[in-house]
């Protein structure tokens, strides 16, 4: 384990090994310099070669549905602040793995959410977009979604029922450095850098005209700290606000693509609404067009 004892404020990240906790934990270390950062991540995502080496962060390794029989045998102070991002977050392969969304989204939610009513701890959840497609009737879609959209409601009523303080954010299709390239949970765009890396044709699920709304890494993690700072309640989507057709995202490598069989439980739009966010004063700052302009140019310079 790696840590420190010594600080002013402890803050707790779950998933903190993954693509997206892993970019939030050392934007924490940056903004709060003296605090403790916890990561409690059960790495089935996860990767401990993106972990920080700092003495200002521990490294848990447990699921979330253990966490109020882990904490206590830990000698830290309780956190006052929570980032819950240690859940499962894909889509098709949802169906296959009922049981582990369930585990991960349903009964650790719940753990993490009495953990942090219990010691008085402020809570940033990551929701999922996916609720707000086809006006809400998406978040049925798929198991995934649907957990993801009862957690919001437990959430909300947790905060009416115990005065659970809570901010619920909402991701959109997150990309950039450290996403998953390969395997059973890669992302679209780490999907096709691989695939361009590799010479290889960019596959593109059919039909290819479903929109997504791109949000780089930074831009996101931007937005988990602001709300973390200074939101309150529900209704939080850190999205760029502009949508495209994964054809058109893969048209800008410049190569090949092919179309693939269509994916269960995948919905046909994607586009944030993203004025709540922008009343913190947050705003994108970077475009897919950019940031894949950018890995071409640098493969090409090779």
């Amino acid at each position: 384990m790696k840590g420190t004892l010594v600080s002013d404020r402890t803050i707790l990240v779950t998933g903190g090994s993954g693509f997206i906790g892993s970019h939030l934990v050392r934007r924490l270390l940056t903004e709060y310099p003296s605090a403790h950062i916890v990561s409690l991540d059960n790495y089935f995502t996860g990767r401990r070669d993106v972990e920080c080496e700092d003495p200002r962060v521990t490294y848990i390794e447990a699921d979330t549905a253990s966490i109020n029989k882990v904490w206590p045998q830990q000698q830290i102070a309780d956190p006052d602040l929570v980032f819950h991002l240690g859940e499962y977050a894909r889509i098709p392969q949802s169906f296959d793995e009922f049981d582990r969304v369930w585990e991960y989204n349903t009964w650790g939610t719940k753990e993490v959410v009495k953990f942090c009513n219990d010691r008085g701890a402020r809570l940033v959840y990551a929701g999922s977009s996916s609720k707000f497609g086809n006006d809400g009737e998406d978040e049925n879609l798929n198991p995934y979604a649907w957990t993801k959209a009862k957690n919001g409601e437990l959430i909300r009523n947790y905060g009416d029922w115990y005065g659970l303080d809570y901010v619920i954010t909402y991701f959109y299709n997150v990309y950039g450095p450290g996403q998953i390239e390969e395997g059973r949970y890669a992302t679209v765009i780490g999907i096709f850098e691989r695939q361009y890396r590799e010479g290889e044709p960019l596959t593109v699920v059919s039909p290819g005209t479903q929109t997504r709304d791109f949000t780089h890494i930074d831009d996101t993690i931007d937005g988990l700290v602001m709300c973390g700072e200074h939101g309150k309640g529900d209704g939080y989507l850190i999205g760029s606000g502009h949508e495209l057709p994964v054809v058109e995202v893969a048209k800008m490598f410049g190569t090949e693509y092919t179309l693939v069989p269509s994916l269960r439980g995948e919905r046909v739009r994607g586009e944030a609404d993203n004025s709540k966010m922008r009343t913190l004063g947050w705003e994108p700052r970077r475009t897919v067009e950019k940031y894949v302009a950018d890995v071409v140019a640098a493969h090409t310079a090779r």
